[in-house]
């Protein structure tokens, strides 16, 4: 962050706290962290994820609506199926700074 921006940058209001409070708790998962990182490789349905996590699928599906719930990823209709994606490039981005964050040494 260079210093025009540190110079423009405004706390959160009440509300928006809130709401990064609920996306970092349901980023603090362990299983739903697992699975953005598989979506982040593929777009995928909840047999995909279940199969390649070794769990039920009703375990993924209980997992992906809390990801969908604080728009960690969205979904879509593929015939029978409902393939699940990143909500977008952001939630790319903060992952992939997250752990070139923890790798640093």
């Amino acid at each position: 962050m260079n210093e025009t921006e540190k110079k423009t940058f405004s706390a959160p209001s009440p509300g928006e706290l809130e709401q990064l409070t609920e996306l970092h708790k349901a980023m603090g998962d362990y299983t739903r962290m697992r699975i953005l990182w598989y979506l982040m490789q593929k777009d995928s349905c909840v047999s995909e994820l279940a199969q390649k996590m070794e769990v039920t699928e009703s375990a993924i599906s209980h997992q992906l609506r809390a990801l969908w719930i604080v728009r960690l990823v969205q979904s879509r209709k593929a015939g029978k199926n409902v393939i699940y994606s990143l909500q977008d490039e952001h939630i790319r981005w903060i992952l992939e700074e997250t752990y070139a964050h923890i790798s640093e040494r």
